[in-house]
């Protein structure tokens, strides 16, 4: 059997989607646990708001049933009537890598079209809002879409003619940052459907979801693909998937357990003390599954209390320094009176290098 395309043609034969985690499937550090701060969600989806306590963010919140093909969504729930102020922002956002978006020539005479294509379910009716802009804000696109129906999944399509002006990143800075907003003020709100030389988040009178007490916004099955046609989501191995956050966020915690959670040292990875009489040091040497887009900050956290910056020996809490970080892997040291030498400690580990 033959394939037969253009080499100008969008890709559909998988890996076209140039968002990561779409599905929501991949919550490395929460594992399903809320939150309400400007924090990363879900793997990849970033939560900022520019006022604090307005809503919880949650992997499959509200325990609604997903629409057909997907087991997961990114849930935000707003926790008060808050009316946006000129200056304020909340949105849902995924910053793409420049590497992940160099065949798109923006900034270019042969700038490529896209489209954005997702699922969204929200309690609340009308026309809602998001954007695309650049690494450094010069450059955006406020998009329009319309939900008819309350609390039903509806599928939503944007085709966006690429941008032949600003820069655009080409290497592992940010390329394009995809923001869906939650609800934002006059100074982030700019004309549906015009590239324009400011840094918006959203269109001009677009659906403030934070400004309805317990309105809902669900979102999953998010892609972005190079072409003027939506086509079927792109479904990726979960090990896929997983590899591919892991560029920007990798734990040593088992999949299904949340960050800094405490008393799970039956899985916590171990190391050996060294020394002699006098002298008992620890190091630990951290070498990534995946190499990170930039050198990492990383963090260790005890197995049995759950804190960062220690580990577990015996009944000993031994604090931990990082030493050195790069793009392949991490170094740790501690010197703890008292430790026995050749015997082992326990610890977890993050690596951050989010765009």
């Amino acid at each position: 059997m033959a394939l037969i395309g253009s080499i100008n043609s969008p890709n559909d034969f998988g890996l076209k989607n140039r968002i990561i985690n779409g599905a929501m499937v991949i919550d490395q550090r929460n594992a399903g646990a809320s939150g309400t701060a400007n924090a990363y969600t879900v793997d990849r989806f970033i939560y900022q708001p520019s006022q604090a306590s307005k809503g919880t963010w949650q992997q499959n919140a509200g325990s609604v049933t997903p629409p057909a093909g997907f087991i997961n969504y990114l849930g935000f729930t707003s926790s008060s009537a808050y009316s946006v102020l000129t200056a304020d922002f909340f949105r849902f956002a995924q910053p793409i890598e420049g590497y992940n978006i160099a065949d798109l020539a923006w900034g270019t005479a042969n700038a490529a079209t896209i489209t954005l294509s997702f699922w969204v379910r929200s309690s609340l009716t009308g026309t809602f809002g998001g954007c695309i802009n650049n690494s450094d804000g010069s450059r955006s696109y406020p998009f329009t879409y319309t939900i008819n129906s309350a609390n039903t999944w509806e599928y939503e399509t944007i085709t966006i003619a690429g941008d032949t002006s600003g820069t655009w990143l080409t290497t592992n800075g940010i390329g394009i940052r995809l923001s869906l907003s939650l609800g934002t003020g006059a100074t982030y709100s700019g004309t549906a459907g015009a590239w324009a030389a400011a840094n918006y988040v959203s269109a001009t009178g677009a659906t403030s979801v934070v400004g309805t007490n317990g309105a809902t916004f669900y979102i999953t099955g998010v892609q972005l693909e190079k072409g003027s046609t939506a086509t079927s989501f792109d479904y990726r191995p979960f090990g896929t998937e997983l590899i591919l956050a892991q560029r920007y966020f990798e734990t040593t915690y088992p999949i299904g357990t949340a960050v800094g959670t405490a008393s799970v040292t039956s899985t916590a990875p171990v190391a050996f003390s060294m020394g002699d009489s006098s002298v008992v040091t620890q190091q630990i040497i951290w070498i990534y599954k995946v190499k990170k887009c930039s050198a990492p900050t990383v963090t260790v956290y005890n197995p049995s209390t759950g804190a960062a910056g220690s580990a577990r020996y015996s009944s000993l809490d031994i604090n931990f320094t990082t030493q050195g970080s790069r793009v392949d892997q991490a170094t740790f040291g501690s010197g703890t009176v008292g430790m026995a030498i050749n015997n082992t400690f326990s610890y977890y580990m993050t690596a951050t290098s989010e765009l």
